[in-house]
Order: structure tokens, then sequence, then C-alpha cells
């Protein structure tokens, strides 16, 4: 199949698709005239694909996990599972992280709304009509 067909089929744009063939997450043979072809296969791989970068998961890091998808080995899954638990590590920090700029947000908030009940002069604190 070409690659507007590989695009329709798995719901992803022959831009994204270019650019998994860039960085080796895809790979597909040419034709006499350059055009891309795909297999069937490639469906599914760019499905998985797919799944790795909703994870969050970076083109770099998902290149490491490969070789156990590609080619598994005892070596291969372990390398992938030390790399998974990085990148937990690592969203971890960044949850972490988000937390607390939250809970600052919310102290500003606070002081914010604070500082405004101070600047609302008798009038403004009368019923309205």
């Amino acid at each position: 199949m070409r690659i507007g067909e590989l695009a329709a089929r798995t719901d992803v744009s022959v831009r994204s698709l270019r650019y998994y063939e860039e960085q080796g997450l895809l790979t597909s043979s040419r034709s006499a005239s350059g055009q891309r072809h795909y297999t069937d296969a490639e469906v599914e791989r760019v499905r998985f694909l797919q799944r790795l970068y909703t994870a969050g998961l970076s083109s770099r890091t998902i290149s490491e996990l490969l070789p156990c998808v590609d080619t598994p080995s005892e070596g291969n899954s372990d390398a992938a599972l030390e790399r998974m638990a990085q990148e937990r590590d690592r969203l971890s920090e960044y949850i972490d992280e988000l937390v607390r700029t939250r809970d600052a947000l919310d102290g500003l908030m606070v002081t914010a709304r604070a500082h405004r009940e101070g600047l609302r002069t008798p009038a403004d604190t009368s019923p309205r009509r």
C-alpha cells in the first residue's frame, strides 16, 4: 500500500508517517519511481507507535524500546524494562513538579482574592437589585 492508504487506515497524517521513517521507527520499500510502499504489518506498527506517543514517549525513547519488539530477547526485554522504568520516574518527577506549581498557584489565588476583597468599598457589598 502507498503512504496515503497507510495514513487513512491508521488515522495518522502522511507527514507523521514520513517523520516516523526519518526517525527510523518505520520502514518502507520504494518503487522505481521512489514512491513509498508498505505492507499490512506496518498498519499495526503505526498503531503501536501511536500508543507509545500517546503515553508521552519521545521518538528517541521509542527507538530505544523497539529492539524489544523487533528482535525479542532476554537482553532486549531487560533493556526495554529499564528504559520504561526510567521514563516512568521522569514522568513521576514531572507530575510532582506540576502538583507543586498548582499548589503555588492556589496560594496566589487565595492572596489575590483577599487583596480584591480589601479593595471593595461599602457600596460594593450592598445587595444588587
